[in-house]
C-alpha cells in the first residue's frame, strides 16, 4: 500500500480498534515502513467503529486517526447481543434498530468535534431507506455494493440535507427497527438544500 503510485490513493483502515494504543502502534509500524522505503508522505490511517466500546472511545479514537468507519454488521451484533451466524437470530439483526442509530449519530458527532470524516460500511450503507436517516446523522461516506451506487446516486440526488436531518430525527425518536422501517417508508417533504454525501 505506501508503494502505491501516484501516493495518496490508499487509506490504511483499522479494524477492531478499541483504544489508543492500538493506533499508536500501528502509525509506529507504519512509519518504521516509510522510512525504510524512502516515503516521506503519511499514509492516512483511520479506525473502525465496530463495537459499543469503540463508539464511547469516538472522541479520543477520532483524534488520533484521519478518519473513522462505522462497521454498522458487527456494530448490530454487539449492540443487541445477537449472533449474525446464528439461524434463529440473524433475521432479527436490523442495523436500523434506534440503539444502533444512536451510536452511529455518537460517532459522527465526535467524528465533526475533530474534524473528521465518517463512512459507513456494512449492509446499512446500501440499504435505501438508511442513507436519507445516515446522511442526516453527518455520516459523509457510504461503502456500499457495486450494485447499489447507480440507485443510491439516483435517491441521494434527489434528498436534501433539511429532510434528512428530520428524518434522522425522527428515526432516533423510534422505539423498534420496525418503527423506523415504517418512518422511512412514509414520504418526506422537500425543503430545497443539497445532500452532503460524497460520490
Amino acid at each position: 500500500m505506501l508503494a502505491v503510485q501516484p501516493v495518496g490513493q490508499c487509506r490504511l483502515l483499522l479494524p477492531m480498534v478499541t483504544d489508543l494504543a492500538e493506533i499508536r502502534a500501528v502509525r509506529a509500524r507504519v512509519g518504521e515502513a516509510c522510512r525504510r522505503l524512502g516515503r516521506r508522505e503519511p499514509i492516512e490511517l483511520g479506525a473502525m467503529i465496530e463495537t459499543p466500546a469503540s463508539v464511547l472511545m469516538a472522541d479520543a479514537l477520532a483524534r488520533e486517526v484521519e478518519f473513522l468507519s462505522i462497521g454498522t454488521n458487527d456494530l448490530t451484533q454487539y449492540t443487541l447481543a445477537m449472533n449474525r451466524g446464528h439461524a434463529q437470530f440473524a433475521a432479527r439483526l436490523d442495523a436500523l434498530h434506534p440503539a444502533v442509530l444512536r451510536l452511529i449519530a455518537r460517532t459522527a458527532e465526535a467524528a465533526r468535534a475533530a474534524r473528521r470524516r465518517t463512512a459507513v460500511c456494512g449492509g446499512l450503507a446500501s440499504d435505501p431507506a438508511a442513507v436519507p436517516i445516515l446522511i442526516g446523522l453527518g455520516v459523509h461516506e457510504l461503502s456500499c455494493v457495486p450494485a447499489a451506487i447507480a440507485p443510491l446516486k439516483a435517491l441521494i440526488g434527489g434528498l436534501t440535507l433539511a429532510e434528512c436531518r428530520e428524518r434522522a430525527r425522527e428515526a432516533l425518536a423510534q422505539e423498534s427497527a420496525e418503527a423506523v422501517r415504517a418512518l422511512c417508508a412514509a414520504p418526506a417533504a422537500s425543503t430545497g438544500q443539497a445532500a452532503p454525501v460524497d460520490g
